[in-house]
């Protein structure tokens, strides 16, 4: 067991959130902290997901860091293993490898009110932070729904983000459960070397055309001779996005020349009246996330491919049947199932001031200050928090504005001087939470007649911002200390073995 550590700074994870947040606090002049993984990588969700044909939906170029711009991205919409390899090098070219603490999976944190602290308890040791930010991201634990009979299966299960790349699909008969973002990249790579591809659809996505392509060794040497000429490659994506976000928004109607578009990519692949009958949705377009795909529906209009227009209810023995009572015998079930997004584990492990933790605290729903911080939870921030995340652009724009909060989060609290701690009026949130829920009525994502993973269980969007980057970047440009109780650490315990937050380290 690692010897107790203190920091001024702990941050949870080392996905795009965690990394980001520590190249900044570095570039604030803060060198007092650690970032605790669980794994003993960095890459979050990039080095989980390692599927075949795993890779983003997002232009490469918008889908890094503005402060860390890649020149050599090898195409257009990178692949899983060229992320993952820009993460490892972000980590290394900003000095982070001393910071960090691997196979650290964070058991408990506890808010210590005497000494104004938290207390960290990881499969590492035991931590000690001023303050913790939180970055474990809502896409890192897998959910597998509870099938009956699943447990007696005879063949291989697993996740599309826990994949076992030991086990061979060459000639199986494989269960696909799902139609998400993943599971449209799965079924066309893996299609062509199994025997039988069974594709379990509970709600068909609306599909648009991946106009993905190599980007050429002119272009990266342009870009590496010239770099404003990729800011200007990022801007033009950044810019387009912008003006699309009305339609999701404010017009969902304005989305039909877009489900047009997606019905018409269908039907150049899709030739048989009644399978293109089970892939039309027959929601408004944008309501689930719209998934980038050429190859999709090519892939299930092969002879070896069966789509099943029902979600999968049971398993029996080596059968895997659905909900309309299709079965079919299978060698391997691959769960293309999402995540935990709306009841993230991490919050069962967070305990706050009153002594509960984050998730009876979120009972109702999540909801945070400015995606930020939660009412209970002093000096706890979180990255990619209720109500940051895009239906149309890069979460990275999100999570800078994000680090933007951070960083005057820190400065606020030095300048309070002393040991002090900043707690997030509940008042203020729920002024917060008001307008993000009053402005998401009207929103796609709310009326366009979908249950989407972006709802919690009552049905309320606590995942989307309904706006665009530019105000959620305004938004969270400073902290306004009218929004937060500042907290003292009492005379009796002020100084508790903690560092003074005035006193900062300064420099690398």
């Amino acid at each position: 067991m690692a010897q107790h550590e203190h920091v001024r700074v702990a941050v949870i994870g080392s996905g795009f959130g965690g990394l980001g947040a520590a190249v900044r606090l570095r570039r604030e002049g803060i060198t007092d902290f650690v970032v605790l993984e669980r794994a003993g990588s960095v890459g979050g969700t990039w080095r989980d997901n390692s599927y075949p044909g795993c890779a983003c939906d997002v232009p490469s170029h918008l889908y890094s860091f503005s402060f860390a711009p890649n020149p050599d991205w090898p195409r257009t919409f990178s692949g899983q293993e060229h992320i993952r390899a820009y993460l490892e090098h972000v980590t290394d070219v900003f000095g982070l490898r001393p910071h960090l603490r691997f196979d650290a999976e964070v058991k408990r944190m506890t808010w210590d009110a005497e000494a104004l602290r938290w207390e960290i308890e990881t499969a590492a040791g035991t931590f000690s932070a001023d303050v913790v930010v939180s970055a474990t991201g809502p896409l890192s634990d897998p959910k597998i729904p509870a099938i009956p009979g699943l447990d007696s299966f005879p063949g291989k299960v697993f996740h599309s983000a826990r994949w076992d790349h030991n086990y061979d699909l060459r000639g199986k008969r494989v269960a696909m459960v799902g139609t998400g973002a993943s599971a449209i990249q799965i079924v066309p790579a893996v299609q062509p070397e199994v025997d039988r591809l069974t594709l379990f659809q509970r709600t068909p996505p609306w599909v648009m055309p991946r106009a993905d392509r190599a980007i050429s060794a002119a272009e990266r040497r342009l870009h590496r001779a010239l770099p404003f000429t990729t800011r200007a490659r990022r801007g033009l994506l950044w810019g387009i996005r912008e003006l699309q976000v009305q339609a999701f928004t404010k017009h969902p109607d304005e989305l039909g020349l877009v489900e047009s578009l997606a019905k018409r990519n269908m039907a150049r692949a899709i030739k048989d009246p009644a399978l293109r009958a089970k892939l039309t949705p027959d929601y408004r377009i944008g309501c689930k996330r719209i998934l980038l795909s050429s190859t999709y529906y090519p892939a299930l209009a092969q002879p070896n491919v069966d789509v099943v227009a029902s979600g999968l209810s049971e398993v029996r023995g080596s059968k895997v049947v659905a909900a309309d009572g299709t079965s079919a015998e299978v060698d391997a079930i691959i769960f293309g199932t999402g995540f935990h997004v709306t009841d993230m584990p991490i919050a069962e492990r967070v305990v706050g001031a009153d002594g509960r933790t984050l998730a009876e605290t979120w009972k109702g729903g999540m909801e945070a200050l400015r995606g930020a911080s939660a009412a209970g939870f002093p000096n706890w921030m979180t990255i990619i928090g209720p109500n940051t995340g895009l239906g149309n652009s890069s979460m990275i724009l999100m999570i800078e504005s994000q680090l933007n909060y951070m960083a005057d989060y820190l400065r606020q609290l030095r300048v309070l001087g002393g040991r002090a701690a900043l707690d997030a009026r509940p008042a203020a949130v729920a002024a917060w939470n008001h307008t993000v829920q009053e402005r998401m009525k009207r929103t796609v994502w709310n009326t366009g007649g979908c249950t989407s993973w972006y709802l919690d269980a009552s049905g309320r969007n606590t995942t989307i911002w309904p706006g665009t980057t530019t105000e959620f970047r305004r938004a969270t440009q400073r902290v306004d200390l009218a929004e937060y109780d500042v907290i003292r650490a009492p005379l009796s315990g002020g100084s508790a073995g903690g560092s003074d937050m005035a006193g900062a380290e300064v420099g690398a």
